[in-house]
């Protein structure tokens, strides 16, 4: 099992920057890909970034320039470093991992942490 915890939302003016925390544990070593989702009220969950365990990473088109996905072995932590923030970026947050053996096929997911880029 996974637990993931996340942190560092809050209230922007656009422009502005963040950057979301999550913590993980339990059997760390099954996570195989960990990433960011964001849910708008009345939208779908949409994927934001991911990054594997080999450090690949990838993000959406809709960010990119402006998001970064990182991580802290150390610390079992991977991070959302979010600049240049627009309105359209204000969603709950939400941290993913993707499980292999012995977790294979489970989806875990953080609590979630609200972001809201207003003026």
């Amino acid at each position: 099992q996974v637990q993931l915890v996340e942190s560092g939302g809050g209230l922007v003016q656009p422009g502005g920057s963040l950057r979301l925390s999550c913590a993980a544990s339990g059997t760390i070593f099954a996570i195989i890909t960990m990433g960011w989702y964001r849910q708008a009220p009345g939208k779908q969950r949409e994927l934001v970034a991911a990054i594997t365990r080999g450090g690949t990473t990838n993000v959406v088109d809709s960010v990119k320039g402006r998001f970064t996905i990182s991580r802290d072995d150390a610390k079992n932590t991977v991070y959302l470093q979010m600049n240049s923030l627009k309105p359209e970026d204000t969603a709950v947050y939400y941290c993913n991992a993707g499980t292999g053996w012995p977790l294979a096929g489970l989806d875990y997911w953080g609590q979630g942490t609200q972001v809201t880029v207003s003026s």
